[in-house]
C-alpha cells in the first residue's frame, strides 16, 4: 500500500521487474515478426522474379481466415484452454505467413501506381495481425514458465 502513495525507488524496481517478464514477450513477439516479414518479403520478390504466381492461395487463405474466426467465436462462449489458445495463435500467424506471401504477389503485380494506398493497408494489416498471432502464441506457452509452474 505504501507503494502506491509514495515516491519509493524500491516501489518503482518491484514494478519494472513484474513488468519484465510481459516485455520479454512482446519483445520475442516483435523479433520474430520482423524476422518472419523481411523473409517472406524477400522470398516473394524472389518468387515473383522466378515466374511464380500466388494468386490461387487467396481462395484457400480466405477459408482458413474464416476458419480461425469461426475458432475465435468458439472460444468466446466456449474456452478450452491454453493449449488450445496457443495452437489457435500459431495456425492465426501461420495463416497470415501466407497472406504476407500472397499481398506482396499482389503488391509487384496487381496493383497499379494509384492503388499502392490499399496495397500498403493491406500488407501493414497482415504485419500486425502476424504479430498478435506471434505474440498469442508466446504469451500462452511461457505463462506457466514466467509465474512458476512448470
Amino acid at each position: 500500500m505504501i507503494c502506491f502513495h509514495t515516491k519509493n525507488p524500491l516501489c518503482l524496481r518491484k514494478k519494472v521487474i513484474r513488468l519484465f517478464p510481459t516485455m520479454r514477450i512482446i519483445l520475442e513477439a516483435a523479433i520474430t515478426t520482423s524476422a518472419g516479414v523481411i523473409s517472406l518479403a524477400l522470398y516473394s520478390f524472389w518468387a515473383v522474379k522466378r515466374g511464380h504466381d500466388f494468386n490461387f492461395s487467396g481462395p484457400l487463405l480466405f477459408g482458413a481466415l474464416l476458419m480461425l474466426i469461426v475458432r475465435g467465436f468458439i472460444q468466446i462462449l466456449f474456452p478450452l484452454g491454453k493449449l488450445l489458445a496457443m495452437i489457435y495463435s500459431s495456425l492465426a500467424a501461420i495463416v497470415f505467413c501466407g497472406y504476407i506471401i500472397y499481398d506482396t504477389d499482389n503488391l509487384i503485380k496487381r496493383f497499379s501506381h494509384d492503388e499502392y494506398i490499399w496495397a500498403t493497408i493491406s500488407l501493414y494489416l497482415d504485419v500486425v495481425d502476424l504479430f498478435l498471432g506471434f505474440l498469442g502464441a508466446s504469451n500462452t506457452s511461457s505463462f506457466s514458465t514466467i509465474n512458476g509452474y512448470s
